[in-house]
């Protein structure tokens, strides 16, 4: 099987190729990306020179350039990672998450249909549900309430695909996971960047109270997840991935202080983000029950791994800090 991987050289889509080409060596995985801020190819350095692998630079928003692709290459399946994906980024510059998230990912459907591509995966993210209260989770079937310009953008772009199976009968799958960690993550994202900051004895700015709650899913077991989705799931279906793992940001923060062996008194609180929602958490239910999948790394495992690798791998992420870090962030 022929696969066109979008954004592969960001942070989820670099573990999903380095999990998938080793693993299946009769497929061929062609990893497409603009290299915008968060794609880095030293990311993939150790696919470089796979017979099933090859990477072209290719913006998703670029007609012309995906058709070239298309015709060359001729995919079988689709997994769409491709996305502008910060909160604080989309707060500051809302235009350029419509243009990648919703135009780019029109793009790539209408080029699916047209090429008779056998399969289309949307990557997308529990954020496009809003905000829960203390209890509950999120199902497959909770309404579509996004707060934040990222969020919107990626719940436009779901229901694009949604539309493409009920109106072109196009085999299309969604899935949406709960916030990701591990190797390889753009250090202005929660985990990567307390880590840093600690290492360099900064503070640590923590918004508002701190008490706002996210479930955390290994980056791993998300990829096998997505594997599971793209080979084993059921036409049209969207299905939830969720680490079970339920912790403040507070918490988040001073687990890695604790880990790292720094002192409390680097956590700073700020003001808080504008549409800042409280809590995030997912029912994956539906995938356990269908396709057997479940997560395998437990959270302190998972995290002394995270901080263990960004310890070791200070080339790969100060280089990037130098480079692509705006003030805010």
């Amino acid at each position: 099987m022929n696969i066109v991987v979008t954004g592969g050289a960001g942070f989820i889509g670099c573990n999903f190729l380095r999990w998938m080409v080793g693993r299946y060596p009769e497929d061929r995985f062609i990893n497409i990306d603009a290299l915008t801020y968060a794609g880095n190819l030293k990311s993939l350095e150790d696919l470089e020179g796979k017979r099933n692998y090859s990477f072209y630079q290719v913006d998703i928003c670029h007609r012309e350039s995906l058709i070239s692709l298309f015709q060359k290459e001729k995919p079988q399946a689709i997994v769409h990672f491709a996305a502008e994906s910060h909160v604080d980024r989309s707060i500051a510059s809302p235009l350029g998450f419509v243009e990648t998230n919703v135009l780019g990912t029109m793009q790539l459907l209408d080029l699916t249909r047209s090429f008779g591509v056998e399969r289309f995966v949307q990557i997308s993210t529990d954020e496009v549900y809003g905000s829960l209260g203390p209890q509950g989770l999120f199902s497959e079937g909770s309404p579509l309430q996004p707060n934040s310009p990222y969020a919107a953008s990626k719940a436009s772009a779901d229901l694009l695909v949604q539309a493409a199976a009920e109106t072109y009968g196009m085999n299309t799958l969604i899935t949406r996971c709960s916030n990701n960690y591990g190797p390889y993550q753009f250090p202005e994202k929660l985990i990567p960047k307390m880590i840093r900051r600690a290492l360099d004895d900064l503070p640590l700015p923590v918004y508002g109270d701190g008490l706002n709650i996210r479930d955390w899913l290994y980056v791993e077991d998300h990829c096998r997840a997505i594997d599971l989705v793209l080979r084993k799931g059921r036409p049209g279906q969207v299905y939830n991935i969720g680490g079970s793992n339920e912790y403040t940001n507070l918490q988040i923060v001073q687990m890695i202080l604790s880990i790292l062996g720094k002192p409390m008194d680097l956590i700073q609180f700020v003001p808080d983000r504008p549409g800042h929602d409280r809590r995030y958490a997912m029912d994956a239910d539906k995938i356990s029950r269908e396709l057997g999948w479940l997560p395998a790394t437990g959270f302190e495992e998972g995290l002394r791994q995270t901080v263990d690798w960004y310890r070791q791998n200070e080339f790969w992420w100060r280089e990037l800090v130098a480079k692509e870090m705006p003030d805010y962030l």
